[in-house]
């Protein structure tokens, strides 16, 4: 497949004109580096001297389960102290005797945990991160194990806890000396960034407490409760970085997780579920097994594509939030961007 960069480059900057985002980067490639890349429109509206720029800082949201939580079971299960299909009640005693104690680490990738769907920890559990930690290990299932495919925050959740607990050490140490620093990715790093930072952030959304956006903060709840640094989201990178990460998955070596770990998520897992799933991964909107494209989004508006089979991954990140959490505008550009970058089946 050739790629049509000026196509590409119409369609990102459509997306400025029609206000899904103030800007954008975006970058497709392979293994050995870079096809095309590019930034588009503004870091901030109200300063319209500060264009995008390629090295520009995003709140990547949920792609901090791809790579922190991910990756870093990823390396434990690699090195033989994670068992993907043992329940997790005969190993870590603080599931043991509670409705998680019967899940797996499986089901917890997969989204077939049968986890509550209900997020907002605060309301349930209030503010002390021990009584957080507490109610969202011991909560009561909402279905049995391996029933559906729902998607819920609290499987990342639960994996960044379960990776403390096998590696003891926090999870923002794991990520940045088993996946990070490993892989040259020098610019992230959990919330808050530091001061010296935050002018290349892409701002979010707008906090109702301050009456500004929120800039070098992570716009997720959940994250800003347990001090920046949670499974769920709370990670902040650039393209460059991004690009690193993807590059190993398509090349990988002995820095991070391995080419098992990788091949292992990027197939189906979910049987005949629906929608399916890999690990973590799942199939890209518009695709079928034979084009082999594997998505992941983070609510903010960044995305991650990788296909092993096509030899390519892309990325897309965007600051959408600072405008709306209004998901219809940027999904149907994702969709169009993903049939511009990688090939489709016949």
């Amino acid at each position: 497949m050739t790629l049509d960069i000026p196509r590409i480059e119409q369609l990102v900057q459509d997306g400025v004109r029609d206000r899904v985002y103030p800007g954008a980067v975006w970058a497709v490639g392979n293994a050995s580096g870079t096809t095309a890349s590019g930034a588009v429109g503004l870091l901030d509206p109200t300063r319209p001297r500060e264009p995008m720029r390629l090295d520009t800082v995003f709140d990547i949201a949920s792609l901090t389960k791809i790579v922190a939580v991910w990756a870093v079971i990823g390396t434990l299960v690699e090195k033989g102290k994670l068992q993907l299909h043992t329940p997790l009640g005969t190993f870590w005693a603080e599931a043991t005797g509670h409705p998680l104690g019967q899940v797996t680490t499986h089901e917890l990738l997969t989204h077939t945990a049968g986890l509550p769907l209900r997020a907002n920890l605060k309301n349930l559990y209030g503010t002390d991160p021990q009584d957080i930690r507490d109610g969202v290990l011991h909560e009561t299932l909402h279905r049995a194990p391996s029933e559906a495919v729902e998607y819920t925050d609290r499987a990342a959740l639960i994996l960044g806890y379960l990776a403390e607990y096998l590696a003891g050490q926090p999870l923002d140490v794991l990520a940045a000396s088993r996946i990070w620093e490993p892989l040259g990715m020098t610019e992230t790093r959990f919330g808050p960034m530091p001061a010296d930072t935050i002018a290349r952030c892409a701002p979010t959304e707008l906090d109702e407490e301050t009456g500004t956006h929120l800039k070098g903060t992570a716009h997720d709840f959940s994250a800003r409760l347990l001090g920046g640094t949670c499974g769920i989201a709370g990670a902040f990178s650039t393209l460059p970085d991004l690009i690193r990460f993807l590059q190993h998955m398509l090349a990988p070596t002995q820095a991070a997780f391995g080419p098992a770990w990788i091949a292992d998520s990027l197939r189906i897992r979910t049987g005949e579920l629906t929608p399916s799933r890999g690990l973590f991964w799942h199939p890209a909107p518009g695709t079928d097994l034979r084009e082999d494209v594997w998505v992941h989004y983070g609510f903010t508006g960044t995305g991650m594509w990788i296909s092993p089979k096509q030899q390519r991954w892309a990325a897309l990140l965007t600051n959408k939030l600072y405008f709306t959490r209004e998901r219809e505008p940027l999904t149907t550009l994702r969709n169009t961007f993903r049939g511009a970058v990688m090939r489709v089946a016949d």
